[in-house]
This record gives structure tokens, C-alpha cells and sequence, in this order.
């Protein structure tokens, strides 16, 4: 066989350094908040009241009920900035025009036979879909950490329980989302796209 007729390996895709440092900072500022916000949630479970559930010493961070908090707002500051800054990078260099559900996303997941082409548009309409809970989980958290303040924001969920139930359910929702993000973008760009958004 000539090299002529070997089949060409596919370009690996390149990624902005922006790109890739805002993926880095969402794991990062993701990981911080969440076992510090499995130690906040040891103190008083949701679920069960004191003698409920609790989570094992190895998932946490901060050491105690204080040393939680301040773990879990310092990073909920850094991931929330950071949200702001790619929110206002995708639309300046009009990358959202790429990155979000459009109706011929809808209508290929409705008709098209091109798996390739209905895994994009799968994968458009789940980083549509987290929008709206990253902003519920930030607003919940941010009802908690100042509810006197921000009172008009925890009376729209009615009581503290629910609140904190929200808030906490909001956790696996995100890595919910995290896992299909890795699996479709294995599907669409396979390995390499994953390596290119990090390294």
C-alpha cells in the first residue's frame, strides 16, 4: 500500500487559550464548591435533618462549618466571574453563534438522518439547557449567603428548606451535565477535542 493511499489522520482541533482557561477555572472553581459544599451540607443535611446522610470526611473541604463557607464563597466568586467573562467572550467573538440551540438543531434532532449532525445538535441543546440551572444554583447560593440582604431573592422559593433543597439539587444537575458535555463532545470530536480544550 502507498503512502499516497493511506487515509489522512483528521486535524486535531485547535482551542483558544481564552477557551481553554475558562474550562480549567470552571473545574477548578466547580471541585472547590463542591466539597466545600458537601462540609456546609454535614453540619445540617437536607435531607434528614442533623442525623441525615452525611458525606465522608474524604470529600470535603474546609474542616469544619466556617471553614466551608469560606471555601464555598470564595470559589462560587471565582466561578461566577468567570461564567461573566466567557459569557462576554462568546459574545464578542460571536462564538454563541456556534454554541447554542438553534431551530435547525431542533429540527435535525426531529429529521435528520446524519448522527454526526444530531450529535451537535444534542450537544448545542445541552449547553442551551445548563444556562438557566447555573443561574439558579448561583441565585439560590446567593439567597443563602445573604438573606437578609437578597430576601426579595429566597422569597421567591417560598422557605428555607426549599431553598436549600434546590441549591443542593442543583449539584448533581451540573455534573449530570458535565458527564453527556464529555460524552457527546467524545462523539462529535472524539478524544482529541477533549484533549484540545485542556492541554
Amino acid at each position: 500500500m502507498t503512502s499516497s493511499s493511506k487515509r489522512k489522520a483528521p486535524p486535531t482541533p485547535s482551542q483558544t487559550f481564552l477557551a481553554k482557561t475558562f474550562h480549567w477555572i470552571n473545574i477548578i472553581s466547580l471541585m472547590l464548591m463542591i466539597t466545600s459544599g458537601l462540609q456546609i451540607y454535614n453540619a445540617n443535611p437536607v435531607f434528614g435533618g442533623r442525623e441525615g446522610w452525611h458525606f465522608p470526611s474524604f470529600l470535603l473541604l474546609g474542616g469544619w462549618l466556617g471553614g466551608g463557607r469560606n471555601w464555598h464563597f470564595a470559589a462560587m466568586w471565582l466561578f461566577s466571574l468567570n461564567l461573566l467573562c466567557y459569557g462576554l467572550y462568546i459574545f464578542v467573538t460571536r462564538r454563541w453563534q456556534r454554541r447554542f440551540v438553534s431551530n435547525s438543531d431542533l429540527k435535525a434532532l426531529q429529521v435528520s438522518q446524519n448522527p454526526k449532525r444530531k450529535n451537535y445538535a444534542w450537544h448545542r441543546l445541552i449547553y442551551t439547557g445548563i444556562i438557566p440551572v447555573l443561574l439558579l444554583a448561583i441565585l439560590s447560593g446567593l439567597a443563602m449567603y445573604k438573606p437578609a440582604q437578597l430576601h426579595w431573592i429566597s422569597g421567591l422559593f417560598g422557605s428555607w428548606q426549599t431553598l436549600r433543597t434546590v441549591h443542593f439539587i442543583t449539584v448533581p444537575t451540573v455534573l449530570l451535565f458535565t458527564l453527556i458535555h464529555s460524552l457527546l463532545a467524545l462523539k462529535v470530536g472524539s478524544l482529541r477535542l477533549i484533549k484540545s480544550m485542556f492541554l
